[in-house]
C-alpha cells in the first residue's frame, strides 16, 4: 500500500493555498535532480530580499540544512525532524519563541513543506533493516526544485548591485572632477561663457554643483541615481570645455606674443630682462610669508577637522595632508562661497588664521542650509569678537551629524 504523505499542519496552525502550492511545487521536482545545498543556501542569502526574508530566518534555514547529513540534495529523504532544542542550539541559541516564528517564515515563503506527525512531534520510524520507512518533520524538498529560480534571482541582485556600484562610482568622480575644475577655473581667471572672468561667475557654477549633489538620497536606488550622475557628466563636460577653451587661447595668444617679442627686440642692442621684475611700488616692503606650523597653536588636530568637513578636500588640488596644504584650498573655497575680502579680514582678525579657515570649511559642508555665507562669517566674526564664539561646538555638531546619517543609513 502507497504511504499517505501528509499535508496539513498540525495543531492550530492553518493550511493555505500558498503552502498547498508549495507542496505541489515540491512534489513535481525531478527525483534525479540534486543541487549542492550551500549553493542554494547562498543564493537564497543574495536574494533574500526577493524571497521575503530576513537574515534571523536564514539562520534557522542553515541549522536545518546542518541535520541533512549530506551535501548534496537530491530528490528524496529529504525530511529533518530536529527537535526544537537541538535547532535552537544549531540556531546560535534563539529563543523557542522566536524560532517557531522563524519556522513559521521559512514555510510561508515556500523554502520549506511542515510534515507533521499525529501528535505534532518530529521523529523518523525506521524499518527492521534499521533504514528510515517514515520521517515526520520538515521537508527540504523545495530547496531541490526551485534552485534555478533562486539562483535566476540571485544573479539578478548581483547585476543590480553592480549597477549601483558603478553608478555611485561615476558621481563620486564627476564630483571630485567638477569641483577640482571649478578650484583651477577660479584660481586661473578662466572666463565662463563671456559672463566675465571674476569668482562669482564660478560661483553660479558651483551653486548648480551644490544643487544637483543635494539632489542625492540617503539611502539611494539607482534609478534615483542615474539621473543625478547624468547631470554631474553633462556639467563635467561643460565646464571641462570652458578650460580646454581658455587653454586654447592662451597659446594662441603666447605664441602672437612671442612672435611680437622677438620683432620689436630684433635690434641686437637692446637690453633683455631675463627676469621679471616687481614695480618699485609692490617690491617695496614685500616679504615671504611663513609656512603655517604643522599644528598651529590652539588649534584642533587637522584630522578631526578633515573628518567634520570632508567636503573641503573635494576642492584640494593635491589632497590636504598638512595645515598649508588646508589653508591653500581654503583661498580657493572662500571666494567661491561669497565671502567678501573685508569680511575674511575682519573673521581673521577676530578669530584668528586657522579658526576662521575652519569656519570657511564648515560653512562649505553645512552647503544649502546656509543661505549667505558672508552674511553668516560676519556673524560668526562678532560673535567670536566678544568671545561668545568657540569652533570646538560647531565641529562636534558636524561629526554627531556625520555619525546620525551613517547610522541610519
Amino acid at each position: 500500500m502507497e504511504r499517505h504523505i501528509t499535508t496539513t499542519p498540525f495543531g492550530r496552525r492553518s493550511l493555505s493555498l500558498a503552502h498547498v502550492a508549495s507542496q505541489a511545487v515540491a512534489k513535481a521536482r525531478p527525483l534525479d535532480k540534486a543541487v549542492h545545498k550551500w549553493n542554494v543556501f547562498r543564493s537564497i542569502c543574495t536574494a533574500k530580499a526577493r524571497i521575503g526574508v530576513s537574515e534571523r530566518a536564514l539562520a534557522v534555514l542553515d541549522a536545518l540544512l546542518s541535520f541533512h547529513p549530506e551535501t548534496a540534495l537530491t530528490g528524496q529523504d529529504l525530511i529533518v525532524f530536529p527537535s526544537n532544542q537541538q535547532l535552537s542550539l544549531r540556531a546560535h541559541g534563539m529563543a523557542p519563541a522566536t524560532l517557531r516564528r522563524h519556522l513559521a517564515v521559512l514555510v510561508d515563503a515556500g523554502l520549506i513543506v511542515r510534515r507533521d506527525s499525529p501528535n505534532g512531534k518530529r521523529y523518523a520510524r525506521k524499518d527492521r533493516g534499521g533504514e528510515i520507512e517514515l520521517a515526520f518533520g520538515f521537508d527540504l524538498s523545495p530547496l531541490v526544485a526551485r534552485a534555478d529560480e533562486f539562483e535566476a534571482w540571485a544573479e539578478e541582485v548581483r547585476a543590480e548591485d553592480r549597477a549601483l556600484k558603478l553608478v555611485r562610482e561615476r558621481i563620486t568622480l564627476c564630483r571630485r572632477d567638477i569641483a577640482k575644475m571649478i578650484a583651477t577655473g577660479i584660481a586661473e581667471g578662466v572666463p565662463t561663457r563671456g559672463r566675465g572672468q571674476g569668482p562669482a561667475d564660478w560661483m553660479e557654477i558651483h551653486g548648480l554643483f551644490r544643487a544637483i549633489v543635494e539632489r542625492i538620497p540617503r539611502n539611494a536606488i539607482r534609478p534615483a541615481l542615474e539621473p543625478i550622475a547624468e547631470d554631474l557628466a553633462l556639467l563635467a563636460d561643460e565646464i571641462l570645455t570652458l578650460l580646454e577653451a581658455h587653454l586654447k587661447t592662451s597659446v594662441s595668444s603666447a605664441n602672437e606674443s612671442r612672435t611680437e617679442r622677438h620683432k620689436q627686440n630684433s635690434n641686437p642692442d637692446s637690453p633683455i630682462d631675463l627676469e621679471p621684475r616687481f614695480r618699485e611700488s609692490r617690491g617695496a616692503g614685500t616679504e615671504l610669508k611663513t609656512e603655517p606650523p604643522r599644528q598651529p597653536e590652539g588649534a584642533y588636530p587637522l584630522g578631526m577637522i578633515l573628518d567634520a568637513c570632508p567636503d573641503i578636500v573635494d576642492y584640494a588640488r593635491g589632497g590636504i595632508s598638512n595645515w598649508r596644504d588646508f589653508m591653500a584650498t581654503v583661498a580657493i573655497v572662500r571666494p567661491m562661497l561669497g565671502i567678501s575680502p573685508s569680511a575674511w579680514e575682519e573673521a581673521q582678525s577676530a578669530m584668528g588664521e586657522v579658526q576662521a579657515s575652519v569656519a570657511v570649511a564648515a560653512i562649505l559642508q553645512r552647503g544649502t542650509a546656509i543661505n549667505s555665507a558672508g552674511g553668516y562669517i560676519r556673524d560668526l566674526t562678532r560673535k567670536a569678537e566678544t568671545g561668545a564664539f568657540s569652533i570646538g561646538p560647531m565641529l562636534m555638531a558636524l561629526i554627531g551629524k556625520r555619525k546620525g546619517e551613517k547610522k541610519r543609513a
